[in-house]
């Protein structure tokens, strides 16, 4: 039975996918037979400040499990509909079914945290819009991730509590859980809570137990992270570099090998496209999609939030055709009760 309620959810998952070619490759000309792909635009440090602001103040080692995650916003999904269906699972039992899921490392480490598993589901078009950005800029979003935690900190709202160390190293600003074992999620409003204004991401669901409607920061449930300890993609084998802006996984360079996001700067350095994919010329080459091989379809590039009530505008410029975004963050928003809004491995990390 389980089996057949997570095929609706999957078919959904591979159309969010498809769907993003609204009739013309993202990436290749508008002339007929052109080899040149044009690339989007670079997005502003003001857009990526806004694409962080959500969770630019939580622990370290889970800021880079959301921005390698999010490269993977068809695994978000499954992963989200997977804890909904199996709410029995907890501890190690749980630990032990998601170490057989096919899922990239840095979603199963999210399963230690539901609630922020299911807030990048029902926010998917910003979901994506991160992952967009993580591939295609992220020395850049590394920066605006610490650009906010320095706002936050002059604005009064980022200190040491007795669940979370806040420390400095330089010009970095680190967090660190004050219990290896226990993860505290800072609940903010993160339109407000960095002192000067954020505009809201548009179409903004906010989800129980991430969000303090008050000035400040308040703390949360603790999540207990033993139980993934000692599987390969647990807590503690993440931890941003932030020395180089980098995300490190298992004493590595993190490298997403997700299918869906276009390496945009592998087609500017190349300044072709090799012929094959219909008339308009094709993808050759894993760099091309971080180590992934071709996709089925190529997608659009980051746009930035487009305004309007309820709009879902972000990195895949399709994601809003065919309502397929709406369709998911309007079902979580139902569920979540009408909420609306306007790990680290240890050395070298934190370099």
């Amino acid at each position: 039975m389980k089996r057949l309620k997570r095929i609706p959810s999957l078919f959904l998952c591979w159309n969010l996918i498809l769907i993003a070619v609204p009739g013309a490759p993202a990436f290749a000309d508008d002339q007929p037979g052109s080899q040149t792909p044009v690339v989007s635009a670079k997005p502003t440090p003001e857009q990526l400040q806004q694409l962080v602001a959500p969770i630019a103040l939580y622990p370290d080692s889970l800021v880079v499990q959301i921005l390698a995650a999010a490269t993977y916003p068809d695994q978000v999904v499954e992963a989200d509909r997977w804890l909904q269906e199996s709410p029995g699972l907890k501890g190690d039992q749980l630990a032990q079914a998601v170490d057989q899921q096919p899922w990239d490392p840095s979603v199963k480490a999210l399963t230690a945290f539901p609630s922020v598993l299911a807030n990048m589901d029902k926010n998917l078009s910003w979901t994506s819009s991160l992952g967009d950005a993580y591939i295609n800029n992220q020395q850049d979003v590394m920066r605006a991730v610490q650009v906010m935690r320095k706002r936050a900190k002059k604005a009064g709202n980022l200190k040491t509590t007795s669940q979370l160390n806040v420390t400095q190293s330089g010009d970095v600003i680190i967090i660190e859980p004050a219990d290896p074992a226990i993860v505290y999620l800072p609940q903010y409003d993160p339109w407000i809570v960095y002192g000067g204004p954020v505009v809201a991401w548009p179409g903004w669901y906010w989800y129980p137990g991430l969000y303090w409607n008050s000035p400040g920061i308040a703390l949360g449930v603790g999540f207990g992270v033993g139980f993934f300890s000692g599987f390969g993609w647990g807590w503690h084998h993440w931890e941003p570099d932030w020395h180089h802006n980098t995300v490190i996984y298992n004493h590595n360079t993190y490298i997403s090998h997700s299918r869906t996001f276009v390496n945009r700067s592998y087609y500017a350095n190349r300044g072709r496209v090799s012929p094959g994919m219909g008339g308009q010329g094709g993808y050759t080459g894993s760099h091309a999609f971080r180590g992934g091989g071709p996709v089925t379809a190529p997608q659009h590039g980051f746009e930035g939030p487009r305004g309007g009530e309820g709009s879902h505008g972000g990195a895949f410029g399709g994601f809003d055709h065919g309502g397929v975004t709406r369709s998911y963050s309007e079902r979580g928003f139902s569920s979540a009760g009408g909420f609306h809004g306007g790990g680290g491995s240890h050395g070298g990390g934190r370099r």
